[in-house]
């Protein structure tokens, strides 16, 4: 009966009424957001009940359609998102992140350490959302401006140009775990591409640009606290506390790449060995996503768990007090994946398809230019990406595997654009770094919108090759 419902409510709809459908959503999700302050999850919500009233879609089957789209990203989504914060909780904990920070600066060179800070931004940034990343790094960037005598926009611009960067084109994030659910791209070649993208696309928005932007704005680093003292409450609401050893870097290392290795694996796998190969089969059964995340929680449990001279307890409550931080990332993903749906399921996905194959545009660039409108518009990275794949989605039935992975980090690289007033990370590293407004829009959102542009270019560049 539903199908028979959305059939004849997609023949009913003209494209003068689907279109100012999906315009009025985004409009309605946009003001409400940047405007009213209205929580993500909430604004998604009532969007998607806008675009299935305006496209003539009855009301129970646009709730239906919402609730399709929020429990199969939930399903496909969430746990990922869950292991993947556990993880980072464990790798803050534990002491491995500040043993990754201290021995790569250690044997950094005062030329050297902006590429040292880049590196260690990337490798706090593959495991971590990026606001815990951010928090972590900040008294690192602080003691290493104070000790270097550099400035703190070449030592900080770096750091934050690894985080960044991760966070928008690398999977297990959020908003690239979610742009791949949507269009069904293999995260494990999104994964392999993803790095590839963002390695020289951090070279050139950190340190190369910290250069001139540290002669626009010259800061010195501000006298905070160098590390949370014992039982100070910490910012995910635990208490601070200093572990017993830390994890050796190589054993840390490694723990933090576990799961990236596992999914590259089965990615190659899957391009060079024949179905039905026994090793395949190990690798496409250890690669699979879930699978290859919980793996890394259970070996993080011990080696940076265990490894740090945590008891079970402690572990225990590392791993639970991981999980309310991210509870509002994960209603805003699986409402995204709703409005999604709810796109579809009204044909205004196919009509978009549609204009697109018949007007010659570039795929990529058009889903580029969307994310930045969403992104410049709401402030949010997640919900730039997780809007801008819905409206995609059905342009995907005509790319192949490696296209369809370029176009998840095209819509990535889009929702990074030039953050501004309306984007939480704009005041946290405002506040953090003692910056004026002028001075963040200098550093921060003129480094953002060059991952964002450098970001496109590379994904060009790979899909003349691919």
């Amino acid at each position: 009966m539903h199908l028979f419902a959305l059939e004849a409510a997609q023949q009913g709809a003209s494209s003068g009424r689907l279109v100012p459908a999906a315009l009025a959503g985004i409009a309605l999700i946009v003001a409400l957001i940047t405007f009213f302050k209205v929580h993500p999850f909430l604004s998604l919500t009532v969007g998607s009940l806008l675009v299935g009233a305006i496209a003539g879609l009855p009301m129970a089957d646009t709730v239906e359609s919402f609730g399709k789209g929020f429990g199969s990203t939930a399903a496909s989504v969430g746990a990922l998102i869950a292991l993947g914060a556990m993880f980072g909780k464990l790798l803050a904990d534990s002491g491995g992140a500040d043993q990754i920070v201290d021995t790569i600066v250690g044997r950094s060179g005062p030329r050297s350490l902006p590429w040292a800070m880049a590196l260690v931004g990337a490798l706090i940034g593959l495991p971590m959302f990026f606001e815990i990343g951010l928090v972590l790094l900040m008294p690192v960037i602080f003691l290493v401006a104070r000790r270097s005598g550099l400035s703190l926009i070449k030592i900080g611009i770096p750091a934050l140009a690894g985080l960044s960067a991760m966070h928008g084109l690398v999977p297990p994030h959020p908003g690239p775990l979610v742009a791949i659910d949507a269009v069904k791209a293999d995260l494990g070649v999104t994964l392999g591409l993803g790095v590839l993208v963002a390695v020289p696309t951090i070279a050139i928005a950190g340190p190369l640009f910290a250069k001139y932007a540290a002669r626009w704005v010259d800061v010195p680093a501000p006298s905070l606290y160098v590390t949370a003292p014992e039982g100070e409450k910490a910012a995910d609401g635990g208490t601070a506390a200093a572990p017993a050893r830390r994890p050796s870097f190589a054993v840390t290392l490694a723990t933090v790449l576990l799961p990236v290795v596992l999914m590259m694996g089965k990615a190659l796998a899957d391009i060079f060995a024949e179905e039905g190969n026994g090793v395949r089969t190990v690798l496409d059964n250890l690669g699979t996503p879930i699978v290859a995340l919980l793996i890394a929680v259970v070996v993080a449990m011990f080696t940076f768990g265990r490894g740090s001279g945590m008891d079970r307890q402690a572990v225990a409550t590392s791993l639970e007090r991981s999980l309310p931080p991210i509870a509002g990332i994960l209603l805003i993903v699986a409402a995204g994946g709703g409005f999604k749906q709810t796109l579809i399921d009204t044909g205004i996905g196919k009509l978009v398809a549609d204009w697109v194959d018949d007007s010659g545009l570039s795929v990529l660039l058009l889903a580029w230019v969307v994310a930045v409108l969403i992104r410049l518009a709401t402030g949010s990275a997640t919900v730039a990406t997780v809007t801008a794949s819905g409206i995609l989605a059905p342009l995907v039935g005509t790319l192949d595997t490696g296209e369809t992975s370029l176009l998840v980090l095209a819509i990535g690289a889009g929702s990074l654009f030039f953050s501004h007033v309306n984007d939480a990370g704009f005041w946290m590293v405002k506040e953090y770094f003692g910056l004026s407004v002028g001075q963040n829009i200098k550093t921060w959102s003129l480094m953002e919108t060059v991952i964002s542009v450098c970001g496109l270019v590379f994904v060009l560049a790979l899909s003349l090759i691919m």
